[in-house]
């Protein structure tokens, strides 16, 4: 299922996962950490993959289209477990 959201609320849930969070993703999912980085719009594809992330220009830092949102849903899942513990 896709996802379109903007490339600012992107950065935000990244910016807001706990430390370490990166790691537990790419372990359930068996990919490397820098995957998981590209998929909140790094750009090191020399030692992690494309994720299926097309990012258009436009406002709040441009529209990105999520191919596959498991990333993103991990994401969320940890913020709110994270949010419930506090």
């Amino acid at each position: 299922m896709t996802k379109t959201i903007t490339f600012n609320e992107l950065r935000r849930i990244k910016d807001s996962l706990p430390s370490g969070s990166m790691g537990v993703i790419a372990d359930k999912l068996n990919v490397t950490v820098q995957t998981v980085r590209n998929y909140f719009g790094g750009s090191n594809y020399e030692y992690g993959k494309n994720c299926g992330i097309h990012i258009e220009p436009g406002p709040d830092g441009g529209i990105v289209i999520l191919d596959d949102t498991q990333i993103y849903d991990m994401a969320i899942e940890i913020l709110e477990k994270q949010n419930k513990e506090a």
